[in-house]
């Protein structure tokens, strides 16, 4: 296990067994991420890729009022604004990010700009009943340029889309739901427990092939189709032909849940 990085106190980092929560600590600031935020978010979703006993990461915010609120807009103030994007993997570490394990956001409260681009680029969103999200940069002479402005043309309808962006409106996590772009809406005060709890039913099957599935998704989703079913026929025969494949046919077969080699390294 990879010795746990000296975070800002503005990240905390725990374990609930196999998941890894990183949380982001500045209630006062509705969770706005400064440099500092960011940078550290990203070493704690380092760390959680790199610790073979991590299956899963949830993120979330601390308080009920915010998830993030985005960039520091007062640093911003100062020192320009980007400087909270980190290289290769953007806002918080996450926007441009292509994480291997699944990444569940535990929206505690308003996603908003930046917060809002992190969830979305999130495998899953647990969100609170009061949470609220959106992407207001274009009432602030900017845009959603970290991802939002993209991840939403990939998975909404035009016009839905450009409804969300050209707003700049806050939208209730319901709305969200509806549109597909959140998972779960459940009360303020589970939705940590409810995003650990989904993550935990995730990672009751293979880790591996939760991984694979991941990167054929991300294939499928970039390349054309053939592209997307040629690499399904280069991974195809070794995962059919793996420890947990066979596992998971004999206890089928046996009518007992399989006990499949999660948390080592395959």
């Amino acid at each position: 296990m990879p010795d746990l990085p000296v975070l800002p106190p503005t990240v905390r980092y725990e374990r609930r067994g196999a998941v890894a929560i990183i949380r982001i600590d500045r209630p006062e600031l509705r969770n706005a991420a400064d440099r500092a935020t960011s940078y550290g978010v990203h070493q704690a979703l380092c760390h959680a890729e790199a610790d073979d006993s991590v299956g899963a990461i949830v993120l979330t915010g601390t308080g009920e009022r915010a998830f993030c609120a985005g960039m520091d807009l007062k640093e911003a103030s100062q020192v320009g604004s980007g400087t909270g994007l980190v290289p290769g993997a953007g806002f918080l570490g996450v926007t441009e990010r292509r994480c291997p394990k699944p990444l569940i956001a535990a929206v505690n409260g308003a996603a908003v700009a930046g917060g809002c681009e992190a969830a979305l680029a999130c495998d899953l969103v647990v969100a609170a009943d009061h949470a609220v999200f959106g992407l207001p940069e274009i009432r602030r002479g900017m845009v959603a340029f970290a991802g939002g402005v993209q991840r939403l043309a990939q998975i909404l309808p035009r016009q839905k889309a450009f409804e969300v962006i050209f707003s700049g409106a806050h939208y209730p996590a319901q709305a969200f739901a509806a549109l597909g772009l959140v998972n779960r809406v459940v009360p303020g005060e589970r939705v940590l427990d409810e995003a650990v709890a989904l993550a935990e039913e995730v990672l009751a099957n293979s880790w591996h092939c939760l991984r694979l599935a991941k990167q054929l998704y991300e294939v499928a989703r970039d390349e054309t189709l053939q592209a997307a079913i040629d690499w399904g026929h280069r991974h195809g025969p070794a995962l059919m032909n793996s420890a947990d494949s066979r596992e998971g046919i004999a206890a089928f077969n046996q009518g007992r849940d399989a006990n499949f080699a999660n948390g080592t390294r395959i």
